[in-house]
């Protein structure tokens, strides 16, 4: 049974997230809504989850002294990554000496942060399908590793990078150079190692939110988890279009064919279990006709995923919330829905956004305006919603909504 206590006292229930933006931001909001204290780690001020936790706390937390002395202050009962950039090694020997539970696991964290280990884990020790690759540590390995058998056209990534950053499409030789360049700069840690990926023609990309919970599951999860172990839930599959390697646009549910769905169910169930530990994972995989292959998986709500805030009867963050808690989850649909990103437009501090009531006179449409404090032409400063019968007309009313947000200098 799960006991929660009550914030700001001896008792309090205490979650520290590690990593505060506009996904962190929501999963901050289901954990107070459930009575949880809760301390926003970043490394910068103000960042969009510390606008709204208990604690902000601001390290680098990619510094394995700075991320120890402050779990060891704080004391957490939890300790949630959010983002990849973090001293994972650390978070694995505060685990190891009981100082605190890492989410979904201090492996998982490790193993995820990075392209490399996930793609090793899903490829050579599960054996599931993936694009053929390579991992390249110079510009002179990405061209020998393309001609050895690669191939043209090919998708090469820095190895650590968020939100696509430094992910481009490689057509022929004259773009290897730039390609290269382009994962250099989007690197978040591992500066000077890529994947090189094999071009897959598939017919699209699905995220599958995938949910390791105790305590019971709502009516879509067959495996109900009551009698205390872990059971794995899965979403509505999430489609979404990507603009070199970041998200856009996305909505639920994406039809697909009965065996692709149960293969991509299988695949996210195989990862999933191997990384163990509870919570959401967001499972990337692509789908043609009824082949499914895996891309990449991140231990955590999903940017795509913010769509089910305006479908779901429990968004990805409230899902993610309960399930590291121990509660009972609830999967259900609610109704179709899509998602449009805003993005920053200009680069300048403290900016104001017209159009807002332009937008909300969408119909059945909402707004997330994220709050970060910094704007950049190409930063995703927040995300229209829309709800609709159906999934085509939720697009369209999602892409006129967030087009109607001006961003601008103050």
């Amino acid at each position: 049974m799960t006991t929660l206590g009550t914030p700001l006292s001896p008792h309090a229930t205490k979650v520290m997230l590690l990593g505060s933006g506009e996904l962190g931001k929501e999963v901050l909001i289901a954990l107070q809504r459930l009575g949880v204290e809760t301390i926003a780690v970043d490394r910068y001020d103000n960042a969009p989850g510390q606008q709204v936790a208990h604690h902000a706390r601001t390290i680098t937390m990619s510094d394995p002294a700075q991320l120890k002395a402050l779990i060891e202050a704080e004391r957490p009962h939890l300790v949630v990554p959010e983002i990849e950039a973090i001293a994972t090694p650390m978070l694995e020997e505060l685990e190891s000496a009981g100082t605190v539970r890492v989410i979904p696991t201090a492996r998982a964290a490790r193993l995820t942060m990075d392209r490399e280990g996930i793609r090793v884990l899903a490829a050579e020790t599960l054996g599931l399908p993936t694009s053929p690759y390579k991992f390249c540590n110079s510009l002179d390995e990405l061209q020998e590793a393309i001609d050895a058998g690669i191939g043209y056209p090919c998708i090469v990534k820095p190895v650590m990078s968020s939100s696509g950053k430094g992910q481009s499409k490689i057509d022929g030789p004259a773009d290897v150079q730039k390609a290269w360049d382009y994962a250099m700069a989007g690197g978040r840690v591992s500066h000077g190692r890529v994947i090189v990926e094999g071009f897959i023609d598939f017919d699209y990309e699905i995220t599958l939110l995938t949910v390791r919970s105790r305590g019971g599951a709502g009516a879509a999860s067959p495996n109900s988890g009551a009698d205390g172990q872990i059971a794995t839930s899965f979403c509505d599959p999430i489609g979404h279009v990507q603009v070199s390697g970041d998200y856009v646009e996305s909505w639920q549910p994406h039809p697909m064919h009965p065996a692709a769905l149960e293969k991509s169910r299988q695949i996210a169930k195989a990862v999933t279990d191997n990384l163990g530990g509870q919570g959401l994972f967001g499972v990337e995989l692509f789908v043609k006709g009824q082949d499914v292959w895996f891309s990449e998986v991140s231990p955590r709500p999903h940017d795509t995923g913010l769509v089910t805030l305006c479908t779901q009867h429990q968004s990805e963050f409230e899902l993610h919330a309960r399930a590291i808690l121990g509660l009972p989850v609830d999967t259900t649909l609610r109704n179709p829905g899509a998602s449009a990103v805003i993005y920053g437009g200009v680069d300048a501090v403290g900016i104001v956004f017209d159009g807002v009531e332009e937008a909300l006179r969408v119909p059945n449409t909402d707004l997330r305006l994220f709050g970060k404090p910094e704007s950049f032409a190409k930063r995703r400063m927040g995300v229209a919603l829309a709800r609709a019968a159906d999934v085509d007309t939720a697009r369209s009313n999602a892409k006129l909504a967030a087009s109607q947000v001006k961003p601008r200098k103050a």
